[in-house]
């Protein structure tokens, strides 16, 4: 099995002097029940929605080719809260990627993470609870982990003690075990 992770920063786990982030962590956990896994971070530094749509096809196409199981993981959101885009633009951004990935292999989406500064933090988590009924619609699972990564003070602590955004490895650590932990991970994944 061949998974795609397609997002932002945050993706690519931008900030953790480790360079494993909460993708790295997450492949770390699933090699130990998958060893033939095989895992590629397509998490692109400030990346907004916009952009990813125009090249996360041909980016993934190259790396799941017919004769494997391939899946894309999408996580993508917070620049464009960072960048205020309308949540509109986002949102017809996340629809078209989300429903071209899903007619041609099993997909999951992530919703978005918080930033210490406020407003940046109001706008991400209006996109997160936009993205629940967008995903239900396209039948596309869905976890949220923005209230888990709130709930402990490390993501934010991290963030703020660092660039100001991106957390560190306890941050991507609690991001990787809120999603290893989700049933619908768990689900999408067996």
């Amino acid at each position: 099995m061949r998974i795609c992770f397609v997002g932002d920063s945050m993706t690519n786990g931008t900030g953790d002097p480790q360079h494993l982030g909460w993708v790295g962590r997450v492949l770390q956990d699933e090699r130990k029940r998958r060893s033939e896994l095989t895992g590629y971070n397509l998490g692109v530094r400030r990346d907004r929605s916009d952009q990813i749509r125009a090249t996360w096809r041909a980016e993934v196409e190259r790396r799941l080719p017919a004769e494997f199981e391939g899946r894309v993981v999408f996580s993508f959101g917070v620049n464009d809260a960072a960048q205020e885009i309308v949540p509109e633009a986002t949102l017809g951004h996340a629809e078209a990627i989300l429903s071209e990935a899903r007619a041609r292999w099993p997909i999951f989406m992530i919703g978005t993470v918080p930033m210490p500064d406020e407003a940046i933090r109001s706008r991400s988590r209006a996109l997160d609870l936009a993205y629940r009924p967008l995903c239900a619609g396209l039948g596309v699972p869905f976890l949220s982990v923005f209230d888990g990564l709130v709930a402990t003070p490390t993501w934010l602590d991290e963030a703020r003690a660092g660039d100001g955004a991106h957390p560190g490895a306890g941050g991507y650590r609690r991001m990787a075990d809120l999603v290893l932990a989700s049933e619908a991970w768990r689900v999408w994944m067996a």
